[in-house]
């Protein structure tokens, strides 16, 4: 049973650190200044993840609620964040909503592979 375990652990932890399918688009996104404000009990926020997958630990997001969801984090007051998901583009354009790989593409002139 103890070697399942660890077994089961390790390929956690490999999973992990595995490459995703969008990692060109959202470094560069990350390069260029692009921001997800979010928050973790959103479900459309929780689509936007899911749709970039493991390239989301590329992708500079903000957190926006607090962990007891009754408020908004001071950084995401201080931004006027009224939504979310909200993507913020380095021209300081703002788009609400859960956004696809190939239109975050597009905003920013990054490339999708």
């Amino acid at each position: 049973m103890k070697f399942v375990l660890t077994l089961a652990l390790c390929g956690l932890l490999i999973l992990a650190g595995c490459s995703g399918k969008y990692d060109t688009l959202a470094q560069c996104m990350t390069e260029k200044g692009t921001t997800f404000y979010g928050a973790f009990w959103c479900p459309h926020c929780t689509k936007q993840k899911e749709s970039l997958g493991n390239s989301m630990k590329h992708i500079n997001y903000v957190e926006c609620s607090t962990p007891d969801k009754s408020g908004q984090t001071q950084v995401c007051m201080d931004a006027n964040i009224t939504s979310y998901p909200t993507w913020e583009f380095p021209d300081g354009k703002r788009t609400s909503g859960v956004l696809s790989p190939e239109q975050l593409s597009a905003k920013t002139g990054c490339a999708l592979q």
